[in-house]
């Protein structure tokens, strides 16, 4: 069976096994758009089919446009990466948590460890995309307005690593104060144009609006079109592309910053995006420059995805192999959990890898229970959402049918249940993996003191670390029941919420 073969059976297979509104894959290399599938409708309404020109919200993976963004100006010798950001910025100020804590940099903002938190205000947990849009078409209050001119950071740069649309946005507002131009502009004549993007835009423009697919979500009467809303925060969650242009940015990041078209960055600036500039242990790939890091069968991989009401999207590419996939969705049921899988799945397809798997060759090290066990702290404001509805107070190592489990201390039931730790390299006894079905397989590595207590773990689902503590601090030892069932009635509202999100 040929490779086109194989990558259309395993196509075949998502669409069988998912419930979707339209669906558009994009296979890529150096030279651009190799396979393209388009299934379902862009406008239920309308009839209006899947095609390569369909417009989607690509979401999150508008903070890969604005991180090559500022590395151009790095190349220019506009910003250096380690200065304070700061010594940019001139309608915000990053406050810092302490007067002692070291500035953060561009570097820590590009690799999300700045400090900033997951919400700009408490008030975002009530109300859409946590504050952070207005409907369509109204006015956009300034990012400077937004934010009041200050945003305080939490904990010092360079120490931990927090998800979110801020520093992205704080980036985008560094442009434009350096470049004297409005981010949509520096997207177009920097990123659009040169790489012979036509039909993408940070704003709704007339020829968005002409080819864009309607957003829907499911609910109990069938599919629901999402009403459009705009983001304040554009530099983080607002680029509108097609496969055909998205495959054209891809076919660039293959080909070292460069496409038919023009070029947009020097191959050394883009190997520096891709390098690993934030990792909570050296053994898991972390975070490059906008782009998260992965490895598929040993093969690097860089990749992001991209969640917004309506659409949710994945880019990976394993820029050694000259490959890369496009995943794009204007309508599914629970897809931020499996489509960056299933994308990867086919990436893995395309370069020949095997799918990462839990190892039943490998035997649990003597006495690695005892050694484990016990709860692992999650650091970090409660208003960080995206660590603690998964995650909670962190984790717990405990064993179950003499081997040993990691479970988070979550109220979503299936977290909470666990997941059994594999042993994943047969030379590094503190490097185990665990499956968590339809997100694929995720490494959990262990570290020790010099005496040889483990004292923490990191995880590559997230690039975070966990300080391993006193067995009495363990909350689930006084949790009382009536907090549990407070906090799973929070849990998920904040999940529903969630995953209304870039």
């Amino acid at each position: 069976m040929s490779d086109r073969d194989r990558i259309e059976r395993r196509i075949e297979q998502i669409i069988g096994r998912r419930q979707l509104v339209g669906l558009a894959i994009g296979m890529v290399g150096p030279e651009g758009l190799m396979f393209f599938r388009g299934h379902g409708r862009a406008d239920t309404a309308a009839g209006r089919p899947i095609t390569q020109e369909t417009v989607f919200r690509v979401a999150s993976i508008t903070k890969t446009f604005t991180a090559m963004a500022v590395v151009q100006l790095v190349e220019e010798g506009l910003v250096e990466l380690d200065a304070p950001a700061n010594d940019y910025l001139r309608e915000l100020r990053l406050v810092p948590a302490d007067p002692g804590h070291r500035p953060a940099t561009v570097r820590h903002l590009l690799s999300h460890s700045a400090g900033v938190g997951e919400l700009a205000r408490a008030s975002g947990l009530v109300r859409p995309d946590f504050g952070e849009s207005v409907p369509a078409d109204e006015p956009l209050p300034t990012v400077a307005e937004f934010y009041g001119g200050r945003i305080q950071l939490r904990s010092e740069p360079g120490t931990s690593f927090t998800y979110g649309n801020h520093s992205p946005t704080v980036l985008g507002q560094l442009v434009e104060d350096v470049t004297g131009d409005a981010l949509a502009d520096v997207f177009r004549t920097r990123i659009f144009e040169p790489l012979g993007m036509a039909h993408s835009d940070l704003l709704r423009s007339p020829s968005v609006r002409a080819a864009m697919a309607t957003g829907y979500e499911p609910s109990r009467r069938g599919w629901r079109a999402v009403p459009e809303r705009d983001m304040v925060t554009a530099g983080a969650a607002s680029v509108y592309s097609t496969t055909a242009d998205m495959a054209r940015y891809v076919a660039a990041l293959l080909g070292g910053g460069a496409n038919d078209h023009g070029r947009v960055l020097a191959p050394a600036s883009l190997a520096e995006m891709y390098r690993p500039q934030f990792q909570p242990d050296p053994r898991l790939p972390g975070m490059g420059l906008g782009f998260f890091r992965a490895r598929i069968d040993g093969h690097a991989v860089v990749e992001h995805q991209g969640v917004h009401p309506g659409f949710h999207s994945h880019m990976c590419l394993a820029p050694d192999d000259g490959r890369g996939v496009l995943a794009f969705t204007n309508g599914a049921r629970d897809p931020m959990f499996w489509l960056p899988t299933e994308a990867e799945g086919l990436l893995g397809v395309a370069i020949g890898a095997r799918e990462p798997a839990v190892r039943h060759d490998l035997t649990v090290p003597h006495g690695a229970l005892d050694e484990l066990e016990g709860w692992y702290r999650l650091d970090g404001p409660w208003t960080d959402l995206r660590k603690r509805v998964f995650m909670g107070a962190g984790a717990e190592v405990f064993g179950r049918d003499g081997r040993p489990w990691l479970r988070f201390l979550s109220p979503i039931p299936d977290l909470y249940r666990g997941f059994a730790l594999w042993p994943d390299a047969a030379t590094d006894p503190d490097l185990y993996r665990i499956d968590l079905d339809e997100a694929g397989t995720s490494q959990v590595a262990f570290t020790r003191d010099p005496s040889g207590a483990v004292t923490s773990m990191a995880l590559e689902l997230m690039p975070l670390r966990l300080e391993r503590q006193p067995p009495r601090t363990n909350p689930r030892r006084w949790a009382t029941s009536l907090l549990l069932a407070l906090l799973t009635v929070v849990a998920g509202l904040c999940l529903a919420w969630l995953l209304r999100r870039r």
